[in-house]
């Protein structure tokens, strides 16, 4: 069962997002993707096999799977990394198929799993947030990182309660990784993003500081309302947050939870969950070892 926070969580945004279908608004729409690598060679990868998705705006949808089972490739595919054989990409009711990444980025923010790579480490850290909050703006005419700014991002860094308010004027790449991917993940949101990719964002992370940057991503997520894919090894993760929760393996989606499952659910249920689809001839005992081995 859920903690009565996360339930309490899970309800607020339920509401929203029952607003949201009842006007329809669909966020992202997958359909028949697929996508192979090294095609043709010795080394070719069939990746994504045929993917169909609907995420519903403020969806928050947790991804879990086996080693190599697709899942930050799917990611990959959302955000424009690389363009797809085939099958079709829509965010927000737009065609984004064969755009680059570049040119989804006003659509899309996105976390990593190592939290040097969200940060500019020689600069600031009200110079990081002024980027942030920059993307995707008009540069003209300027908007100049002036005494009001910098309270405005003094408040915002307050909620992450690691005391860094008062040390804008620091270095970001003296702080230690947590701090950085907290700051990685105020950044992503700080423009609120249409879709949100969080890709391992904590497994890098000490216990201490990745605990509260699910606490954050959390509160953020729930604040904004936003649309939200977190690819993570850890089952609690997947059952605690999130509205949904997908399986993925061997390149394609092997159950979808719906948040009514989840709430019922344990690790050891999920597990449960693993070995019926083994015995629909849908998971084989060696994927069933990886999965305990990597989620437990």
């Amino acid at each position: 069962m859920r903690s009565a926070d996360t339930q309490g969580w899970c309800a607020a945004g339920e509401f929203l997002r029952r607003e949201a279908r009842s006007r329809g608004i669909q966020m992202i729409e997958i359909t028949d993707l697929h996508k192979r690598f090294n095609t043709g060679t010795p080394n070719e990868v069939y990746a994504l096999r045929g993917i169909n998705l609907k995420i519903k705006e403020g969806d928050f949808v947790t991804i879990i799977g086996t080693n190599g089972s697709g899942k930050s490739t799917l990611l990959n595919a959302i955000a424009g990394t690389f363009l797809p054989d085939t099958g079709g990409i829509r965010i927000a009711g737009e065609d984004v198929t064969h755009r680059t990444d570049f040119q989804r980025a006003k659509h899309i923010a996105r976390v990593f799993q190592n939290p040097f790579m969200g940060t500019a480490p020689g600069m600031t850290i009200a110079e990081n947030l002024h980027m942030a909050y920059l993307r995707g703006r008009k540069v003209y005419p300027a908007i100049r990182l002036d005494a009001a700014r910098r309270q405005e991002y003094g408040k915002e860094v307050e909620q992450l309660e690691m005391q860094l308010e008062d040390r804008l004027d620091n270095v970001i790449g003296a702080l230690s990784g947590g701090q950085r991917q907290a700051l990685t993940l105020l950044m992503a949101v700080l423009n609120r993003p249409k879709v949100l990719l969080l890709d391992e964002h904590t497994a890098a992370l000490d216990p201490k500081s990745a605990a509260q940057v699910i606490k954050l991503t959390r509160k953020f997520v729930e604040k904004g309302n936003l649309t939200t894919f977190m690819v993570t090894h850890s089952m609690q993760q997947a059952l605690d947050l999130g509205c949904r929760t997908i399986m993925m393996h061997r390149g394609g989606i092997i159950d979808d939870l719906t948040l009514d499952e989840k709430r019922r659910m344990t690790v050891n249920d999920l597990l449960a969950k693993f070995a019926e689809l083994r015995q629909a001839e849908r998971l084989t005992d060696e994927m069933l070892v990886a999965l305990r081995r990597d989620y437990l």
